[in-house]
């Protein structure tokens, strides 16, 4: 430890500018990874994040909510499958709001007709609407005019809904997302568009009868038509359309940084191994073990990846609790720690390349000045 340390503050610079380094990647590495989770949550949070552990699609909407439709004869289908518990309809509309400031902006409205299917899974304030002219929204939107005790009108029509709770995580197509009863959602369509009548529900909310799993219902579900698309709560926000290109997206891109660290982490340790080959030399020829020069080495590897670590945690810690173009960003705990112990196996394995080097070290070269 000494003979690392003592190298360290001797070369404070060189060894500060890999920290740093590290640490900028280490920042780019975590900020992209709650970027992806913030686009993520706002494109589907509205699925991911409410309670129906199943959700039934028609084959035509392509497992979009908007796009489904469930006629008369698919719902009897449904309510009619061994297996199934209760039911619920689910329905989503995009409408145009006045919110605070008489500023026009688009809003996703769900509407729900059974209260723990289809409704928010997790309230921060308030409660879950259970009257006309009520909703819930997303505790993203809360200062744009969407926090609780706030009234917006929709437009055409005039209808207004006062927000008397908010849920965390729980948008939808990346806007400001409402949840309702469906009385109110079937209200606010008459009024944007008296002539349209009532419209099917988009989709069905499932909760499975006691003893079948979420799997099996879907299962069941499917083999009675092959318009019917049931798909439980996760795999339906990672089937919607759109998300598994963006993580495979972003799975490009960590992987890229993933080589980088050992890249950068090894070279650096080659190259100081190879500027340094003749105090090596000299300190094997008086007698130092090649395990304790090695120990070293491998010391200061494991001291640069926790100091470049730990400074880029830092500058991605207040980052993580801003808002980036609407996208609410959150300081991913779980990325943290898995990033830490990827980078250290990463950082100190590479580390290992500069190690064989040192191994191979004659002693006999002090003496005879050859080369090998």
């Amino acid at each position: 430890m000494f003979l690392a340390l003592r190298e360290m503050r001797r070369a404070k610079v060189r060894f500060g500018l890999l920290i740093a380094a590290i640490a900028l990647l280490v920042f780019l590495i975590l900020f992209q990874q709650s970027l992806q989770n913030g686009l993520l949550t706002s494109f589907v949070g509205g699925i991911r994040n409410q309670d129906a552990p199943v959700l039934v699609y028609s084959v035509d909407g392509q497992r979009t909510v908007q796009g489904s439709a469930i006629t008369p004869d698919l719902e009897e289908l449904v309510r009619t499958t061994e297996g199934v518990g209760e039911v619920g309809r689910w329905s989503q509309g995009t409408f145009t709001a006045i919110v605070a400031g008489d500023e026009a902006v688009d809003v996703s409205i769900i509407g729900y007709d059974t209260a723990g299917l289809g409704t928010p899974a997790e309230l921060v304030e308030g409660r879950l609407a259970d009257g006309p002219g009520e909703a819930v929204a997303s505790d993203a939107d809360a200062d744009d005019g969407f926090g609780v005790g706030d009234t917006v009108r929709i437009v055409p029509g005039g209808a207004e809904i006062e927000i008397v709770g908010s849920a965390r995580d729980v948008q939808l197509n990346a806007s400001p997302t409402l949840f309702a009863t469906y009385d109110t959602y079937l209200d606010i369509v008459a009024s944007v568009n008296p002539d349209a009548g009532e419209p099917p529900p988009n989709v069905l909310t499932i909760r499975p009868a006691e003893g079948v799993t979420d799997d099996e219902v879907a299962a069941a579900i499917n083999a009675r038509s092959l318009d019917l698309d049931a798909l439980p709560r996760a795999e339906a926000a990672d089937e919607t359309p759109g998300v598994a290109q963006v993580q495979q997206s972003f799975r490009i891109i960590f992987l890229l940084y993933g080589l980088v660290i050992p890249c950068v982490t090894g070279l650096f340790f080659l190259i100081v191994t190879f500027q340094k080959a003749g105090a090596l030399t000299l300190l094997r020829a008086i007698g130092a073990p090649a395990r304790r020069l090695v120990s070293a080495l491998l010391l200061q590897a494991a001291l640069i990846v926790a100091a470049g670590f730990a400074l880029g945690t830092l500058l991605y810690a207040p980052v993580s609790q801003q808002r980036i173009g609407g996208l609410p960003l959150r300081f991913e705990t779980g990325a943290v720690v898995a990033w830490g112990v990827a980078l250290a196996v990463l950082g100190i394995g590479s580390a290992l390349l500069s190690a064989r080097r040192v191994l191979r070290i004659d002693p006999v070269e002090a003496t005879t000045g050859s080369e090998r």
